[in-house]
């Protein structure tokens, strides 16, 4: 039973050869398992991939297969990720809503002129009236 997912999970491994894994942990829960598997970039940016695997019973050919769910997470998102993974797992240990303060975005540096927030003085943008006839040149 377990080689069967072993061999699947290397199947899938093979497929990812473009990226290297760095650290894997294996945790069986149940009929499920869950792999943690932290990957790099060919850019060598480290990323988390989760892996849910569920052995299934297939009734057309009388086999069983492995139902898989992945999940990646990447560093930039790791912060709001435990925080709202902390706020669900805390609301279903304690039954309350938990409270939580975001922090306020910093403001863009200005160059002291008094401009409209979220206007970016750049933007050069012109339309063309499509409702005439082209001007002739």
């Amino acid at each position: 039973m377990e080689d069967n997912e072993n061999r699947e999970k290397e199947k899938e491994k093979e497929k990812d050869r473009d990226r290297e894994e760095i650290f894997s942990r294996t945790v069986r829960a149940g009929k499920r398992t869950y792999f943690f598997d932290v990957k790099a970039t060919v850019a060598d940016e480290q990323y988390l991939t989760i892996t849910e695997s569920k052995r299934r019973f297939n009734n057309e050919q009388g086999k069983f297969f492995y139902e898989k769910h992945k999940l990646f997470l990447y560093r930039e998102d790791f912060e709001k990720f435990i925080n709202g993974l902390n706020d669900a797992i805390e609301f279903i240990q304690t039954g309350k809503v938990p409270v939580r303060i975001e922090p306020e975005p910093e403001p863009e540096e200005s160059n002291g002129s008094q401009e409209s927030p979220g206007i970016d003085k750049h933007a050069d943008i012109s339309f063309e009236d499509l409702s005439s006839e082209p001007e002739e040149k």
